[in-house]
């Protein structure tokens, strides 16, 4: 089962259900396509920053091996390295975009797929504000009576003080 995060614009309002193509569900995990094609899912996504990061580093990653006289096969191992990393870290990637774009995050979802994780999320969603309009035509309930402790010390493997062992 994978882990989705739910992103809303900030402009947007409370009510999801009115424009539900808005919501962003970004999957936490390895992405394939990020490990495989890192420079082409990089522009896809539009992760500009990132992409130009990612260029400078395979840049002045192949300069400083090069100078160094690295070989061939050091230098492929490096590169997958990075391409590893950007595989594993793309849907952090996706999240910083959209915080910095001012977007909120309204849930976290577990499910199989992201179709099932739109299901639950609008589920659990439509279920919360049901129970919000329950709740404010309800009274909440008198406080509890506090107990009082009618007994000093303490009860329990804890030794009063200037008591005898």
């Amino acid at each position: 089962m994978a882990v989705y995060t739910v992103h809303a614009p900030a402009s947007y309002g409370v009510d999801v259900r009115t424009a539900p193509e808005k919501l962003v569900f970004v999957r936490d995990g390895f992405y394939v396509w990020a490990f495989v094609a890192a420079l082409f899912w990089l522009l896809w996504h539009r992760l500009w920053l990132a992409l130009i990061g990612y260029i400078a580093l395979m840049i002045v990653a192949e300069i400083a091996m090069s100078a160094a006289g690295v070989g061939s096969g050091a230098r492929l191992l490096v590169m997958a390295v990075i391409a590893l990393l950007v595989g594993l870290e793309a849907g952090s990637l996706r999240r910083w975009k959209l915080s910095g774009r001012k977007w909120r995050q309204l849930d976290v979802v577990v499910a199989d797929s992201e179709e099932d994780a739109e299901r639950r999320f609008f589920e659990r969603w439509n279920a919360r504000t049901a129970q919000g309009s329950e709740r404010s035509n309800i009274s909440s309930p008198p406080p509890l009576p506090r107990a009082s402790i009618s007994q000093p010390g303490i009860i329990g493997l804890f030794p009063e003080s200037g008591a005898s062992r």
